[in-house]
């Protein structure tokens, strides 16, 4: 989706030229597009037997889309869950701790 964000549109081989090295198989990576095209996030204009692939959202949208399924599946929908799992697992020090914290904090004052 990075990708196709920065093209605008591409074809596979475009697709791949972009990617780090070692670069997946061309097989890979069409696989891949069509499962995003299946899941309504991209689509592709034909010209012949050559796709053009574009993206049907936004990186927005797709952060949402993935943020939620991550929250719905790994979390069970608990922020609480969430940022102990940052927090333990990525080994917060005091003072990342205390960020978090004072963001709360400000949060807080916005909803009053």
């Amino acid at each position: 989706m990075q990708i196709l964000w920065q093209l605008n549109e591409a074809m596979v081989k475009e697709i791949i030229e972009q990617m780090p090295d070692p670069k997946p198989a061309y097989n890979t990576v069409s696989t891949v597009v069509r499962v995003m095209e299946g899941k309504g996030f991209v689509n592709h204009k034909a010209y012949g037997n050559t796709h053009v692939y574009f993206p049907l959202v936004s990186e927005a949208q797709y952060k949402k889309f993935t943020f939620d399924k991550m929250m719905n599946n790994y979390f069970s929908n608990s922020y609480k869950s969430l940022v102990s799992f940052i927090a333990n697992e990525k080994k917060l020090d005091l003072r990342q701790l205390d960020e978090l914290s004072d963001l709360l904090e400000d949060l807080k004052n916005k909803k009053k």
